[in-house]
């Protein structure tokens, strides 16, 4: 994604007017990507309860839609739509689906303004931020689009006389894909184009902090020429909407961004029906700095690994290990650099820290940063909300960590950055490696040798060395340990809703 850096962009004020918020909303509404109603079946609908959901703004607490609250009825009809799309989305030419989807990324492409508004509204991340999101996210369907002429099967040397083996990849069926809040638009497309590549529909439940964006890619869907029942987007209660899914004989594969914790009940969930499952759940990154690093290099790679969607990022760095001889050094120019991030509404120019998504963010930042503190920890900067309230927090650097610290073993998912020293290679990597999770980590030095033990011994599924930009759509991101199942991007994100079957030709008797 991209790095935290001064933005360019149109200045609004702090906190968006209710009637310039109406106005954006209706500006879109015209161009048919701002959406009040769930999509089945290429249909906009309304629940047959007339109940709605309200989604709201983090930066101001004004409602920016009510949306249908769906149940387990309307959520079966969608199952069974997608179903009755199967067979003939499958039977289409790699050639002929390629050409909907790069339709789908050039809608996308075309309406890039608006749907980075929308998100800065309903996610409440910077501008720039969601422009950049959208270019990522929209990589992927590029991507997939080009991947589904490429889906491969393999020829086996025969261990039988007279017997041709062979392999071929097919699509696994209908898939439901589970989205969060905090990157709306990439986690969706980096799961939906890959199935909808391999000749899978799709039945999406975004998180209803942020579901808005979820409906827009839906709208530009249609427009895009997808076959009803190929790309449908519920809206409701995720105990009721995802609990269907998991429970569905129908849907053979289900994918999830989200919580370890709610990923493993969705394991539990989907067992009975023995779904295929990828996951990419939490993450608990280590950053690792060592002195053959200049000192500033070392503090902006830190403060784009941390501070990135306000640190609200899976990959963000939570455990900051600096080396002994560097520490104090870099403790006080990290804080100084850090006193000069602005906090504001994803609209201000220049804003490098926007809202968090909602009050259970800003309490859980709070939490830990008071735990740390009541045991010895010493507070630099921040730790606690500016005057402006709401769900803002403060930028926060805490020095002097020690592992018995919630901070160590918990996900903030905030901007709270908890520093620690170190001096041993061993331990170390010890302490980086104590955790549940295994998603991303991070090491800058200038020493190969270095490098390639700690890349060797750190159990984590991706590894940034002196860099923290590195995900995107060549490579397989996803981790291990409790952090996940499968790979999504890449070659390998075709695996999560396909089927190798093996075929074995004989030879009849003439």
């Amino acid at each position: 994604m991209s790095k935290l850096k001064m933005q360019n962009t149109k200045h609004f004020s702090s906190a968006l007017s209710m009637s310039c918020q109406t106005e954006l909303l209706a500006e879109m509404a015209d161009k048919g990507v701002f959406k009040e109603q769930a999509f089945i079946n290429n249909q906009w609908v309304n629940s047959a309860s007339g109940e709605t959901l309200a989604v709201t703004n983090p930066a101001n607490g004004e409602t920016l839609a009510r949306l249908p609250d769906l149940g387990a009825a309307e959520t079966q009809v969608a199952i069974e739509a997608a179903k009755k799309a199967f067979q003939n989305w499958r039977s289409l030419l790699p050639q002929e689906r390629c050409v909907i989807i790069e339709c789908w990324h050039d809608l996308i492409n075309e309406h890039k303004q608006d749907l980075a508004t929308l998100m800065v509204l309903e996610q409440g991340k910077s501008l720039q931020d969601a422009r950049d999101e959208i270019d990522y996210a929209n990589g992927f369907v590029k991507w997939f689009a080009e991947e589904a002429k490429r889906i491969e099967g393999t020829t086996f040397a025969s261990h039988k006389a007279d017997k041709q083996m062979l392999s071929i990849r097919q699509p696994i069926g209908v898939v439901a894909l589970v989205t969060p809040w905090n990157f709306p638009i990439a986690m969706l497309t980096r799961k939906a184009a890959a199935a909808l590549a391999v000749g899978c529909p799709v039945v999406c439940y975004q998180s209803m902090e942020t579901p808005l964006c979820a409906l827009a890619l839906a709208a530009l869907a249609e427009q895009a020429g997808f076959p009803a029942g190929v790309f449908q987007v519920l809206t409701g209660n995720s105990r009721v909407i995802v609990k269907e899914f998991c429970e569905s004989e129908t849907i053979r594969a289900l994918s999830f961004t989200g919580s370890t914790e709610v990923g493993k009940i969705l394991l539990e969930q989907c067992a009975p029906t023995v779904k295929k499952c990828s996951m990419e759940l939490g993450g608990h990154a280590p950053f690792i700095g060592y002195p053959d690093v200049p000192l500033e290099d070392l503090v902006q790679a830190v403060i784009e690994a941390k501070f990135q969607t306000s640190g609200q990022d899976c990959l963000a760095a939570n455990r900051i290990y600096i080396h002994q001889g560097i520490y104090e050094a870099f403790v006080q120019a990290f804080t100084k650099a850090v006193s000069q991030l602005k906090v504001g509404d994803g609209f201000e120019a220049g804003v490098q820290i926007c809202p968090l998504q909602n009050s259970g963010q800003v309490a859980k930042s709070q939490a830990h940063t008071d735990d740390a503190v009541a045991k010895g920890a010493r507070l630099m900067i921040g730790g606690k909300q500016p005057e402006r309230g709401g769900n803002f927090f403060e930028p926060t650097v805490l020095a002097d960590i020690t592992d018995d610290m919630r901070i160590t073993y918990e996900e903030t998912f905030g901007p709270v950055a908890a520093v620690m020293p170190f001096d041993d290679e061993d331990d170390v990597l010890k302490r980086a490696n104590d955790t549940q999770y295994g998603l991303a980590a991070y090491i800058w030095t200038r020493d190969i040798g270095r490098i390639w033990r700690f890349s060797n011994t750190l159990e984590y599924g991706m590894i940034g060395v002196n860099t923290v930009s590195m995900t995107g759509y060549p490579i397989p991101f996803g981790g291990v340990k409790q952090s996940g199942l499968g790979r999504e991007g890449s070659r390998f994100g075709i695996d999560e809703y396909s089927e190798l079957k093996y075929i074995c030709m004989g030879e009849l008797n003439k």
